[in-house]
């Protein structure tokens, strides 16, 4: 059994985005020559996410709206966590939207359903960030 890591780093100007990086890992599965085993897709940080679904703008759109009903940025008084940092709400959002994604891989192929993506979400932006890639397979 072979294996591979590599990292994306990610720097989003703004606090909070939905950045779609299916060809990103399919290049890293590319470079492992790795056919058939897994892919795990995994947030470094605590404040952002990996997780898998459409790439609609629409939907995108729905997750912004309905994060920010669960867990409102503002006012920052509301969270204890807040006080040297003001990023309570993008914790709280990690945790809904999840830290990772495994992946089977089949052909040296990512093996979705129809409409299927890997997204990088962010909620706490303006630095940057890292996401590990590793496969393990033959």
């Amino acid at each position: 059994m072979k294996s591979f890591r590599k990292e994306l780093t990610f720097t989003v100007p703004s606090r909070r985005a939905y950045i779609n990086i299916t060809g990103q890992v399919q290049k890293c599965i590319d470079e492992s020559g790795i056919k058939e085993g897994m892919v795990l897709v995994n947030a470094m940080h605590i404040t952002a996410s990996v997780f898998v679904n459409d790439d609609e703008s629409g939907l995108h759109q729905d997750f912004e709206k309905w994060l920010e009903q669960l867990a409102p940025e503002k006012p920052y008084s509301q969270y204890k966590h807040n006080g040297y940092e003001d990023n309570a709400d993008a914790h709280m959002k990690r945790q809904i939207m999840g830290r990772e994604v495994v992946a089977a891989i089949t052909s040296g192929k990512l093996d979705f359903g129809p409409w299927e993506q890997i997204f990088y979400g962010e909620f706490d932006g303006k630095r940057p960030k890292r996401v590990l890639v590793k496969i393990i397979g033959e």
